[in-house]
């Protein structure tokens, strides 16, 4: 791994985008940084900002780490990331239609059909059925790393139930509260249209039964999931109910929801739970959370699933590397945002190069999420390696690895000071069967500990507010400075 490229930038490499913020610091004593973080911590504290952390003794809510200093894009460097966003999102969509209906880039080879079909996410009762309007997965997440002044990585891609977007929004939110002024330096495109833009996609999925005003609703597994924050937060940004499988019922296919008014249809259900819970009559029958039915419902098209089951395969690390192909396949365009090299530990050849490199390398699992279940190579003591070399022996095709990239530096706030800390970032890409939407900027996660390539709140990474410098208005002359709300739940 090489030195990592500064965003910021120092002396006479001092980026454009950072000028302001450079002398910001610089005039900013250390004490009032360290008031503002603290008013920070309370602000997120009041409302009850947490995540939970599963598999620890005790009280499993945690507030998660903000760092005050923002993360910046120049205008140009977001467009182009817009497009390669557009078009990876444009391609998933379409490659889930495409597995689920006449499965022709498996017949032409371009992919191989064991790795779809016989993945563990891949849902056979999705087979020739088409959700509303052909959009499978309306709400995606995908991960980029930054190398270089312009060079720009899709990590991974995040096409079920990505969250953290509430974070994005509370960290703009959080940002406009203490630094008002340094707002009004900038030109910041903003963020607070998300919500709206969130409930226009759902809504553009209600099925032709539907009337002219959809009933949308989030269901959730309730206050125990990690991101039960997030769920009220944007069912009470839009306006909508936040329900959980026992407020719901399936009656003559259709989806209903229990309220002190009587029964009332349900168009729309943006669901963050797993597809094995979603059904009790179709996937897990011991699933307390789903609604039984619901599957009968929506095959019958009186309803809409946001995202749509079986979306896992389009999201899965051993699927990833051939998303290039889906560009080329599916659009006959070539990709405009790289994948990281990543080899697969199902193939005899890869698997071989991985066992001999472990100590250079950053295994995954296949299926994993949250920074579980992974080394990173060059970090990782001897045992650790010997450990993840017998997992990937017994269950090769449940590991895949990557070369450890040197992920891009911000300045953060960290107890000695401020310091370069590792970022990446999860931008949100809204897709209906006419557009594709995006907020500018999206999530940043930061690795808070020194020299830390893992940024996962879950691992004890932080976030930031991200900035994109807008050649429009100044963001306070939008209205960008007014309160977008904090909720608590």
């Amino acid at each position: 791994m090489g030195s990592a490229f500064d965003e910021m930038g120092e002396g006479p490499q001092l980026r454009a985008a950072y000028a302001e913020i450079a002398r910001w610091l610089e005039a900013t004593p250390p004490e009032a940084l360290a008031a503002k973080r603290a008013e920070a911590e309370y602000l997120f504290r009041k409302v009850g900002i947490t995540f939970a952390v599963y598999g620890e003794g005790g009280d499993p809510e945690r507030l998660i780490p903000f760092d005050i200093i923002p993360r910046i894009l120049a205008r140009a460097e977001w467009e182009r990331l817009a497009a390669g966003l557009s078009q990876r999102v444009r391609a998933l969509n379409a490659f889930l239609a495409d597995a689920y209906g006449p499965q022709e880039i498996l017949k032409a080879g371009r992919i191989p059909a064991a790795l779809v079909t016989g993945n563990e996410q891949f849902r056979p009762e999705m087979q020739g059925f088409a959700p509303p309007g052909g959009v499978y997965t309306h709400i995606a997440g995908i991960d980029l790393v930054r190398t270089g002044p312009d060079e720009f990585y899709v990590l991974e891609d995040n096409c079920r139930t990505p969250s953290g977007v509430s974070y994005m929004l509370e960290n703009r939110e959080a940002m406009l509260r203490l630094f008002p002024r340094l707002f009004a330096a900038h030109r910041i495109a903003p963020v607070n249209r998300y919500p709206e833009e969130l409930l226009a996609t759902l809504k553009a999925a209600a099925p032709p039964k539907a009337g002219p005003e959809p009933t949308v609703v989030i269901l959730t597994p309730g206050h125990f999931n990690s991101a039960y924050y997030e769920h009220c937060f944007l069912a009470d940004e839009m306006g909508v109910e936040v329900v959980e499988g026992a407020d719901l019922f399936v009656e003559n296919d259709v989806v209903m929801m229990r309220t002190t008014a009587g029964p009332k249809r349900v168009d729309v259900i943006y669901r963050r739970i797993d597809d094995d819970y979603l059904d009790p009559e179709v996937f897990n029958p011991d699933s307390m959370l789903g609604v039984p039915g619901l599957m009968r419902a929506y095959r019958a098209g009186n309803v809409a699933l946001a995202n749509a089951p079986g979306c896992g395969i389009a999201d899965d690390k051993a699927v990833y590397p051939y998303v290039p192909e889906m560009i080329r396949f599916f659009l006959g365009e070539e990709p405009l945002l790289n994948n990281v090299p990543t080899f697969l530990c199902e193939r005899e050849e890869e698997r071989a190069h991985v066992l001999a490199n472990l100590d250079t390398l950053v295994v995954k699992l296949a299926q994993g999420s949250g920074g579980y279940g992974m080394l990173i190579g060059p970090h990782a003591t001897a045992a650790q390696r010997e450990e993840f070399r017998d997992r990937i022996l017994a269950q090769p095709a449940h590991y895949i690895a990557q070369p450890t990239l040197a992920l891009s530096t911000v300045p953060t706030l960290v107890e000695a000071g401020i310091a370069p800390r590792h970022v990446d970032l999860r931008p949100f890409i809204l897709s209906t069967k006419d557009s594709v939407r995006i907020v500018p900027g999206g999530l940043t996660r930061v690795a808070l500990r020194e020299g830390s390539l893992v940024v996962n709140s879950s691992q004890g990474g932080g976030t930031k507010d991200t900035w994109v410098l807008d050649d429009a208005p100044s963001a306070q002359s939008q209205g960008q400075s007014q309160s977008q709300g904090f909720v608590s739940c």
